[in-house]
């Protein structure tokens, strides 16, 4: 990607994508229903946001169009990786199961440097690294293994969740950049919906009017916001980017534990919030750094404007 000055934007979309999708934990506390019922208003009103923004704003045609099945089959990873990490849970550690899964970031920028021609640099690879060991700062370094069948099944469980999320982030690097921004989260979020469906349908929990306001709330800032935040920024920043950001995301569940529910932090997470907000940071910086001109391929120099001539008089 070339940098430009609207790299910024992209920046901010994925930053405040990470801290929308780290409240559905507080969320799903103060709903106090099950699991799959949260997932499933989580992204089925988040696709009906995206279809009355579509109506409102005149754009209706966006909604009767062929998405393509990148679009649908990142839905269903989207929905994948939550169902994955939910049964992770059940026989494993939390910390074990979120150890795994944050490993996606990583295997998506190593995956994109071999397979889409995103090349990791030494100072991106580093700034994934600092993230990557800030989040097990977090965590305190708690990974534990029993050595019982079941530990052994939990980390399958969380195997799969990490690779269901690595695959949305690369999928959605590739999908064709003609479809809609808000047409492809909003098929993402309906497909990832409707196979969650038949998961809440065998709880059929019984809601009160406060549940369906946390619903609601689930709805708008962890699906709607986060998720469409999440599509705009994969559009236009390299895995390794969009990968060190998303650790702002467990900075937020641990900020809103926190302020919400007084679990304190010791210093090894405070400083490991530093960590990866340094990382954050840094990415953002290297993501603003113009590029020269000698380093670029003449087809991308031809392409941001420069004169062939004297370009190929400097080569």
């Amino acid at each position: 990607m070339k940098p430009n000055s609207s790299s910024g934007i992209f920046l901010l979309a994925a930053a405040l994508s990470a801290i929308f999708m780290g409240s559905i934990g507080s969320i799903s506390v103060f709903a106090g229903t099950t699991a799959e019922t949260v997932t499933f208003y989580r992204l089925f009103l988040g696709a009906l946001l995206v279809s009355f923004l579509l109506l409102a704003s005149g754009q209706q045609a966006r909604l009767f169009v062929w998405p393509g099945f990148k679009v649908l089959i990142t839905g269903f990873f989207l929905a994948g990786f939550v169902v994955f990490y939910i049964q992770a849970m059940e026989y494993t550690s939390m910390a074990n199961a979120v150890m795994i899964m944050y490993l996606a970031p990583l295997t998506a920028a190593v995956t994109a440097h071999f397979l889409m021609g995103e090349k990791l640099t030494k100072a991106a690879i580093g700034m994934i690294f600092i993230a990557l060991l800030g989040f097990a700062m977090m965590m305190e370094f708690n990974f534990s293994l029993s050595g019982r069948a079941a530990e052994a099944k939990g980390l399958l469980f969380a195997l799969a969740a990490m690779l269901s999320y690595t695959a949305f982030m690369l999928i959605n690097r590739v999908i064709n950049p003609e479809i809609h921004v808000l047409t492809r989260s909003g098929y993402q979020m309906l497909a990832g919906a409707l196979v969650m469906l038949p998961l809440m349908l065998l709880q059929a929990p019984e809601l009160n009017l406060e549940q369906w306001g946390w619903l609601a709330a689930a709805g708008v800032f962890p699906g709607f916001l986060a998720i469409l935040l999440a599509v705009v920024a994969l559009r236009s920043l390299p895995a390794s980017t969009f990968g060190t950001l998303a650790y702002l995301e467990p900075i937020t569940v641990v900020c809103l534990a926190w302020v919400l529910f007084d679990q304190t932090l010791n210093s090894l997470q405070l400083a490991g919030c530093g960590l990866i907000l340094l990382a954050g940071c840094g990415q953002a910086w290297l993501m603003s750094r113009p590029a020269k001109a000698l380093h670029q391929p003449l087809d991308q120099r031809f392409d941001s404007g420069a004169d062939p001539e004297a370009v190929e008089g400097q080569s």
